[in-house]
Order: structure tokens, then C-alpha cells, then sequence
């Protein structure tokens, strides 16, 4: 245990004295491209720290992985809408829906927006919503616009918190990191949990 917070402390201070580096926006922007597509972490293990560590730049961070995620929400799509026969066909088999096709579709067809903002405001992992977009044959241009408001509204809300109420944020973060990390970490599995029934 005392191997584990030491560890999680020194990932947690390293992306603190990151935020002050000039290469942190880049993993940052990485990170939340990586995620609307392919990669099961969140922004929010960098965006958290960074806007702790520089409050006054939150804004700017929340805009920066809005705009990542939403670019690496079109290559999500594009898994699902031409690679459905191979990768996309896998990811369906995989999460089990592979009976549910023509009602997803239906689903999309009804209610693609709500969806979209709806589970892109949620733990929910959105690469889940953006290949399912695509392989839905959801119309690209409203899948940017839901994906621009479901991605701004989850991560400007992050950023309007940690700028208003960063310094008593960071102070109990610190003083119990690994239940704070546990807490993420229970979130995000729920998040892969309820997407999978849902979808």
C-alpha cells in the first residue's frame, strides 16, 4: 500500500510540475484525441493536475482537450462508418451487441443527438459514442456539433471548478490522493459498465 501511494504521488506530482512545461499541452491534446478513439484514459488525469497546478490557465485546457476530442472523436466515427467489417465488426462482437443492430440504428435514427450530448456529458467512455456514431451511419455534421457541445460541456465544467475553486480543490486531493484516484478509477469502470448495457 505505502509502495502504491508513493507511486501514485510521484505520477501525480510529476503531472503537477508538468503543467509548467512546454510539451504538457501536447500529451495533454494527445491524451483526449487518443480517448474519443482508441484509448480507455481520460483527459481528465491530465487536465485535473494541470489545472490545479495553473488555475488561471483551466479555461484554456478545457478548450484545448474539447477540441482534441472532438477531432479524435471523427477518427472514432470513422472506425465505426468504414471499418465497420473489420475493426467495427470486432468492437460489436466484443461488447456484445451484435444482436442489436437494427435497433441501435433505429435508436440513432430517433434520438442520435441526445445520445451523443448525453452520454458525451457522462464517465461513459466516449469512444464508445463516436464509433457507434459511425457505424450507425450518424450524419457527421450533427455528430461534430453534439460532439463540440457534449465535449465543451464536460470539460468547461471541470475548468470552471478547479478556476474558481482550485486551491481548496488541490489541498484535499492531496491529502487523500489514493482515495481520490480509487474514486476515478471506480467511475471509469462504472462508465464502461453502463455504456456497454446502454448502447
Amino acid at each position: 500500500m505505502v509502495v502504491h501511494r508513493a507511486m501514485l504521488r510521484r505520477i501525480y506530482d510529476w503531472c503537477i510540475d508538468a503543467a509548467h512545461k512546454p510539451y504538457a499541452v501536447w500529451i495533454l491534446a494527445a491524451v483526449a484525441f487518443a480517448e474519443s478513439s482508441f484509448f480507455p484514459v481520460p483527459p481528465d488525469v491530465m487536465l485535473i493536475p494541470m489545472s490545479l497546478a495553473r488555475p488561471q490557465r483551466a479555461w484554456f485546457y478545457a478548450g484545448i482537450c474539447t477540441v482534441a476530442s472532438v477531432l479524435g472523436g471523427i477518427l472514432g466515427y470513422a472506425i465505426g462508418a468504414l471499418l465497420y467489417d473489420s475493426v467495427g465488426h470486432w468492437l460489436i462482437n466484443l461488447y456484445g451487441l451484435a444482436g442489436k443492430v437494427d435497433s441501435f440504428r433505429a435508436s440513432y435514427a430517433a434520438w442520435g443527438a441526445w445520445i451523443i450530448i448525453g452520454k458525451g456529458l457522462t464517465p461513459i467512455p466516449f469512444k464508445l459514442v463516436t464509433i457507434a456514431s459511425g457505424f450507425a451511419g450518424y450524419n457527421i455534421w450533427l455528430f461534430v456539433l453534439c460532439s463540440i457541445i457534449a465535449r465543451g460541456g464536460r470539460f468547461f465544467v471541470v475548468a470552471i471548478l478547479l478556476n474558481r475553486y482550485g486551491e481548496w480543490i488541490r489541498v484535499r486531493i492531496e491529502r487523500h490522493l489514493t482515495l481520490w484516484v480509487a474514486l476515478f478509477a471506480i467511475v471509469l469502470v462504472l462508465g464502461f459498465i453502463v455504456a456497454l448495457r446502454l448502447l
